[in-house]
């Protein structure tokens, strides 16, 4: 396990202030004996929620793996409108801040398209955040199959990095960002797409296998 590098600079800054309070706390017993704790398990809370498990990835030509760890929440047909304009599956998955945090890509193929949506920060699981909360999308173009993921902000989480660049090819299971404390990944599918997770599964990012298309 290694601690992603988005949560570095936090960490690195919470270690100063622990040292600060050793400081003070030679001048204020009380101090140290209520903020001291504290603040330990803000570091650990924090160490936790940076982590990136090693993960051994299997990627199968024809699969679609979870961009991100979760639970299921929507499982829909739904009319795309940013991108591909038509009907598409939606299956997206909920975040908690005690899930690993980093995205990745569900499929192999190509980035065709990138775009940031500032907007609001309404609470993850409400239908509207999909289209009025900030937002980061991007489209894979593949061999057989082109997917919408889309990184959403939440009530929480206000700070989305996306690391994909136009016209990048990509693997299956590569990093595509990092959503900080919790929010939601939605991917619009394919019609004809063959979904394989239901409601409420936990799910695995690049592991457990979301959906199938012919190869």
């Amino acid at each position: 396990m290694k601690i992603h590098k988005e949560g570095r600079g936090i960490i690195i800054n919470q270690f100063i202030v622990l040292i600060i309070i050793g400081i003070i706390s030679n001048l204020n017993y009380n101090f140290l004996n209520y903020t001291l704790p504290l603040f330990i398990f803000l570091i650990l809370f924090t160490l936790y929620f940076f982590r990136v498990p090693k993960r051994v990835f299997n990627v199968i030509e024809g699969n679609i793996y979870a961009p991100c760890d979760g639970k299921v929440v929507v499982i829909e047909e739904t009319v795309e409108t940013e991108y591909f304009k038509d009907r598409r599956i939606q299956v997206s998955i909920f975040m908690s801040p005690l899930n690993v945090h980093n995205n990745l890509y569900p499929i192999s193929g190509e980035v065709k398209y990138i775009k940031y949506h500032p907007g609001k920060f309404l609470l993850a699981w409400n239908p509207k955040s999909s289209t009025e909360n900030e937002r980061s999308t991007v489209v894979i173009k593949g061999k057989k199959i082109d997917i919408l993921c889309r990184q959403i902000a939440g009530f929480l989480a206000r700070r989305i990095v996306c690391y994909s660049k136009q016209d990048n090819s990509i693997n299956a299971c590569d990093e595509l960002g990092f959503i900080k404390f919790g929010s939601r990944v939605d991917i619009f599918l394919p019609i004809e797409t063959k979904i394989n997770t239901k409601i409420n599964n936990k799910v695995i990012g690049g592991k457990s296998i979301i959906a199938t298309y012919r190869n």
